[in-house]
């Protein structure tokens, strides 16, 4: 019997947990989504093709695997391309539940990041999946001026969405964040691609979120790598270092996605003529998305294509062999000086402090890029039609894949 089938027959048969009452983001409890939620992945697996190289044409390894259930995220975002590269991705990939996105100001306005949030979903027709509205200024210091500049004037590169017909629910980004983790503790994994600041709000306001999010995965910082946004910070910490410094300082497990990693994740001119030969509207929008992206890559860069920062996230879930995972101490400068926003690491372990999170220092790129653009080309309107990555038992039992190392120095 699949082993998902066995969970779920436990489950109902057993009935171990109390329906809860109606949500005000939901219509139905908890037992009518899981049932909701097993049916719609088990028709996604029964139609789907295996996973097959892109590069190669052969099947990936499958030795001593099991199906896993779909792990459940939210997104904390600002978008931005690569954020909505990161949402194709999460509806590409059947091991992901992704359940609800909270946007941000960053990238570009929180008018805009909500309007993107809300019209990248409805093109991807996952326009039920509730976005929230957050913040729109960082705590402490004036916002960044607008990163037009990189995704365009709207955010969305050269894309012309239409405008969303639905609108973001009723309840602040950081209220609902606290409702959905309060509600369902240690089941729900967070997901931030922009700056900090709903995420440290929510802290603030109602600490024990702290030991009710499963996982908090953040794209963010610059440990051996320099800057993106000055010499030594990167965009997300430096637009709001005061959240990051709360953040990183809680005591939420975290998991850090940097730009050592993720400017190794490079999506080049050639992989986008790969997508223009696919007669697919996702194709046209990450060809369109992007354009504005690379063009700034190449003035300022040299580099004909694109890092995939934000989708790089959700390597943790759907591939976590790529990233090369160390344990330690990090912080962030937040001393208003030229190095604001500057993340660091104790590789020498001088401050005495024990590790506060996983920084993903190094990534098998290519083969990221490879799988991202596998998964992408697999979309039929937002719809996955790739069976999901297995995994070994060894993950399976909650292990990080083999890749992961910690040092007691560098």
């Amino acid at each position: 019997m699949d082993a998902r089938v066995a969970h779920w027959q436990r489950q109902n048969s057993a009935h171990s947990h109390p329906c809860q009452p109606k949500q005000k983001w939901k219509g139905s409890c908890r037992c009518e989504e899981e049932r909701i939620h097993f049916a719609q992945r088990k028709f996604r697996d029964d139609e789907a093709a295996p996973i097959q190289e892109v590069a190669s044409g052969k099947e990936r390894p499958r030795n001593d695997i099991i199906n896993m259930p779909p792990t459940r995220i939210i997104i904390d975002t600002d978008p931005g391309v690569d954020d909505a590269l990161t949402f194709l991705l999460a509806l590409a990939s059947p091991e992901i539940q992704l359940e609800a996105l909270t946007t941000v100001q960053g990238n570009v306005a929180i008018e805009k990041t909500t309007r993107n949030a809300l019209s990248v979903l409805e093109f991807l027709k996952a326009g039920d999946i509730p976005v929230a509205r957050g913040c729109s200024r960082p705590l402490v210091k004036a916002p960044h001026a607008s990163g037009e500049a990189v995704h365009g004037s709207g955010g969305m590169g050269r894309t012309n969405l239409p405008d969303p017909a639905s609108k973001p629910i009723e309840a602040h980004a950081i209220d609902y964040l606290i409702e959905r983790f309060m509600a369902e503790p240690k089941q729900i994994s967070l997901f931030a691609i922009g700056p900090l600041t709903n995420v440290a709000l929510a802290i603030r306001k109602e600490p024990r979120i702290v030991d009710a999010v499963r996982e908090l995965v953040i794209m963010g910082g610059a440990i051996r790598s320099g800057g993106n946004i000055t010499p030594l910070a990167e965009f997300n910490v430096h637009e709001d270092p005061h959240a990051a410094h709360i953040v990183f300082h809680s005591g939420i497990p975290i998991t850090l996605i940097p730009l050592d990693s993720t400017y190794k994740c490079l999506l080049t001119g050639d992989d986008i003529e790969r997508l223009n030969k696919i007669d697919s509207s996702i194709a046209r929008f990450v060809r369109d998305a992007t354009a504005d992206y690379m063009a700034f890559y190449l003035k300022y860069e040299g580099f004909n294509g694109c890092a995939l920062h934000d989708p790089l996230t959700l390597a943790a879930i759907i591939a976590p062999e790529l990233l090369t995972l160390e344990e330690h101490y990090v912080s962030v400068d937040i001393s208003g000086g030229v190095s604001t926003g500057k993340t660091y690491a104790d590789f020498m372990k001088v401050s005495k402090q024990p590790a506060n999170m996983k920084v993903a220092l190094d990534v098998k790129g290519r083969e990221f890029v490879e799988l991202f653009l596998e998964r992408i080309m697999s979309l039929r309107g937002g719809v996955a039609r790739i069976a999901p990555r297995r995994r070994s038992n060894l993950q399976a039992d909650g292990e990080i894949a083999s890749s992961r190392r910690s040092r007691s120095s560098q």
